[in-house]
């Protein structure tokens, strides 16, 4: 049996490698257009920033491993330039000679990837401009800011990629400016979450331009839908395409967009030919809507179910949720599933939890507070999606949210989960469990939430109680306009100077003290809401809105 694999990196490497572990008598063959078979491309903006300073430590496999661990042949510098399905066979163009020859295959996987999309723009093929989907192209980013040595760079997309090499071209000392059309960075995360991660790239230097696209790029001039921006150097990052132009040619269906059609298997439409990949039109988990999710997790799950299928077990992708990590200095920002607008376009009826939650035991020095969101499905329960922004221990409890959201879990099964306790790593009652907890607590009807987007529309006119339960401390550093202040602490006391007969609303730091005032105002008659994530998440995201 004869395998030729078309393309390396994340799912052609992995398919490789596992087709070999099951069939030791297998022939095959990896092509590979570029001079790299398996290199670490979500490595490449910190080699660009100098964290990880030796070249070498991008490539992860050579053909020369490859030949002697697994007895794979790997052909780098050789483009599969055309597939013929009848014969089946492929034929390959060596790229340093320029000669080319047909090889028989009796499987095939296509593993192309996805090529960096450059807006047909004036001034985007100009030298100091630059695209990043290889090693080749950081290198040549490196050579350009050690030879040129620029002062400054503009990113266009402000999308993990895009924020990453804002990042690392910061930390190599230029000053760095972001364009982002959309209204905030990071697209997995709803408005309220990305306020903070805006407040602190800015807090970095980095300047942002959101809600702006670019219209041109002229010398060193970069012109924007709204003003303009002088730099010495472009990084294009406004997102990749499947790249399918060669599985077109041969029959194999694709989606409007042009990923690749696959069933579970990761079959094409034509027998014996796969697909994996950046390439592959994926199947949302949540909702089982098609989806584009190019991530180096599932391009290598995909490649090993492909290898599965080939040697014979009925192994099949259940569809991807779109988990991902961001390190951002010092900041780390992650998701899950779904967020808002994912919810809302599929049709879901959904609720949302913040809370607002110490890394760890916060008696133990050096905790941080970390902002978490939390959707889920107000019929089933299940957990839809999750957002986590903050500093030490948001990739630990992403990790665990994305399992729950795998195993079909319910938003007050994180009530029961039994975590990991020590006061330098967490809490008796993890952040985790926290959002079971709150959650318990709406669906009980313990607790009623309005939310921060609801704010300026609640009534002045006396219709409605309005109260801040902060210390006066943290009143004078900032309040809301028309909120009665009683402290917490004082409540039980005070309370007849809360009218009744009327709905209440009430408000702290982060929704904790809140919830236990509305508990009081309940246990007295009142009906109570509490602004779920509290005058944190409303100040941020308000301030935010205002700067914009």
């Amino acid at each position: 049996m004869k395998t030729v694999i078309i393309g390396g990196v994340a799912g052609g490497a992995s398919a490789a490698a596992r087709l070999r572990r099951l069939d030791e008598s297998a022939e095959i063959i990896l092509i590979e257009r570029g001079s790299y078979v398996s290199f670490a491309n979500c490595g490449l903006p910190y080699y660009i920033g100098g964290a990880i300073a030796d070249q070498n430590n991008l490539t992860l496999q050579t053909p020369e491993r490859f030949l002697a661990r697994f007895k794979i042949d790997v052909r780098v510098n050789n483009e599969a330039v055309k597939i013929n399905v009848d014969e089946k066979t492929v034929e390959v163009k060596n790229l340093k000679t320029g000669e080319s020859h047909w090889e028989s295959y009796d499987h095939l996987i296509l593993s192309p990837g996805a090529e960096p999309i450059k807006p047909k723009i004036a001034g985007v093929d100009s030298d100091h401009v630059f695209t990043l989907r290889s090693i080749p192209d950081a290198l040549q980013i490196k050579q350009y800011i050690a030879d040129a040595k620029p002062n400054s760079a503009v990113v266009i997309g402000g999308g993990y990629i895009g924020v990453e090499m804002a990042e690392n071209l910061r930390q190599a000392g230029l000053e760095v400016s972001i364009v982002e059309l959309s209204d905030h960075l990071i697209a997995p995360l709803d408005f309220d979450m990305a306020a903070d991660v805006h407040r602190y790239v800015k807090a970095k230097g980095i300047t942002l331009y959101l809600n702006n696209g670019v219209q041109a790029i002229h010398g060193r001039t970069v012109v924007l839908q709204n003003g303009e921006i002088d730099t010495d150097m472009v990084i294009l990052s406004v997102g990749v395409r499947p790249e399918t132009a060669l599985a077109k040619a041969c029959g194999i269906k694709t989606n409007p967009r042009g990923s690749i059609l696959v069933d579970r298997n990761m079959k094409t439409n034509i027998p014996g030919i796969y697909a994996v990949g950046d390439a592959v039109e994926a199947t949302d988990f949540i909702t089982g809507n098609p989806a584009f999710l190019p991530l180096a997790g599932p391009a290598n799950k995909q490649g090993r179910i492909a290898a599965d299928n080939i040697a014979g077990l009925d192994s099949q992708y259940s569809g991807t949720q779109g988990s991902a990590v961001l390190k951002l200095f010092d900041m780390t920002v992650a998701t899950t599933g779904l967020n808002e607008k994912g919810a809302k376009a599929a049709g879901i009826h959904y609720e949302k939890t913040y809370l607002y939650s110490g890394s760890h035991a916060s008696y133990y020095p050096g905790a941080n507070n970390m902002s978490i969101k939390a959707l889920w499905d107000r019929e089933t329960l299940k957990i839809l999606g999750a957002q986590i922004v903050g500093f030490d221990g948001v990739d630990k409890r992403m990790d665990v949210l994305a399992t729950a959201i795998r195993f079909g879990a319910k938003i007050t099964d994180l009530a029961a989960l039994e975590l990991c306790y020590a006061p330098p790593f967490g809490s008796a009652k993890d952040p985790v469990n926290m959002l079971g907890f709150v959650a318990e607590n709406v669906i009980a009807g313990k607790v009623k939430q309005f939310f921060w987007h609801e704010m300026e529309s609640l009534p002045r006119d006396g219709s409605v109680t309005l109260l801040d339960v902060r210390t006066a401390m943290e009143v004078g550093q900032g309040k809301i306009d028309g909120f009665m202040h009683i402290p917490l602490d004082l409540l039980r006391e005070r309370i007849d100077e809360v009218p009744k007969g009327k709905p209440v609303y009430v408000h702290c730091h982060s929704g904790l003290r809140s919830y236990i005032a509305c508990r009081i105002l309940s246990g007295n008659g009142y009906d109570c809401f509490h602004l779920a994530g509290g005058w944190r998440l409303y100040q941020s995201v308000i301030n935010e809105k205002i700067e914009m």
